[in-house]
């Protein structure tokens, strides 16, 4: 069985430490390093040999935060995978990190198992999937995404939902009504099974909708 290495990047080094030797009790995967925040990572990765395989990212950091270092990781170091660790959970901080680049999101009060199975799934399928878009990436994976038909104007309105717009300004660029796209949002919800925002912007990014 492969084993992973894993970079924990956070600023409180109490938290960080914890979340080490959490990691180093999981079968196949072993912290190599902590760092405090996105410039002390980027620092140290242009002074390794071999990169690390997942970077457990918080988002809200000093110098340099997660949404930040993980767009820079994304041109440098595409290889890597990260899985966003963080107490944000506010939708607008998740699309961000998921824009990006960020492979998965999971909050930091999760069970052990959970984060064992996140730093599984991201090794396996490339993706750690919350349970509102399960059912999206799980018919993504299995080929059954192909039967979902969308429309011109809904593969619009997608790409706009990825942006940093509330569906008012979102109405305003599509030259719609704001009852118009609550339309195009609630069937999209149904057509694509989720009940979130994040799940249309997973989507997105799943089906190249967008590019990240």
């Amino acid at each position: 069985m492969n084993n992973y290495t894993v970079v924990v990047v956070d600023d409180h080094v109490l938290l960080a430490q914890a979340l080490s030797s959490l990691v180093n009790s999981f079968n196949s995967f072993n912290a190599s390093y902590l760092c405090c925040n996105g410039r002390d990572l980027l620092d140290k990765l242009e002074n390794e040999n071999k990169l690390p395989d997942i970077i457990l990212m918080d988002v809200k950091m000093p110098i340099l935060n997660g949404i930040e270092t993980t767009r820079i990781l994304k041109e440098k170091y595409p290889e890597i995978k990260v899985l966003a660790l963080s107490v944000e959970n506010e939708e607008e901080t998740i699309i961000k990190m998921l824009k990006a680049g960020a492979k998965g999101y999971i909050l930091k009060d999760v069970e052990k198992n959970e984060l064992y199975t996140g730093l599984l799934e991201l090794m396996n399928t490339g993706f750690y999937h919350t349970k509102e878009v399960s059912t999206i990436l799980i018919n993504s994976l299995n080929g059954k995404s192909d039967k979902i038909v969308l429309k011109d104007r809904e593969i619009e309105f997608l790409k706009w939902v990825c942006e940093e717009l509330t569906y008012k300004e979102i109405a305003q660029k599509m030259f719609l009504s704001p009852k118009t796209i609550d339309g195009y949002r609630d069937a999209l919800f149904e057509k694509l099974q989720t009940r979130s925002r994040t799940g249309l912007v997973m989507y997105a990014i799943r089906h190249k909708i967008v590019e990240v």
